[in-house]
């Protein structure tokens, strides 16, 4: 699924126009991606949460030549699926 199929899905199930379903998704993505970017976690009851975690600077090998690298630190984003979601993906509805 797209984010234009997204917009389409909004548009049918909701009755607002093209536009108002189009700003409501790009609002929506919007909202998650500054609160990620701010370090918070988001917490979709039934869905699952969202966190940015923390990886901290550590050695690495590269694997062409063998040679020790260091790998910078960084942030990263995991998702973890809530119960209900997985649920319902497995058919246990």
């Amino acid at each position: 699924m797209t984010k234009a199929d997204l917009i389409e899905n909004v548009y049918l199930k909701t009755g607002f126009s093209k536009k108002e379903s189009a700003d409501i998704v790009e609002l929506v993505f919007d909202l998650i991606k500054t609160t990620l970017e701010s370090g918070e976690k988001i917490k979709i009851a039934g869905f699952g949460n969202f966190v940015v975690k923390e990886k901290a600077t550590r050695r690495g090998r590269n694997p062409q030549t063998g040679d020790e690298i260091e790998i910078s630190s960084r942030r990263i984003l995991t998702f973890k699926p809530s119960q209900v979601l997985k649920a319902s993906i497995n058919g246990q509805d």
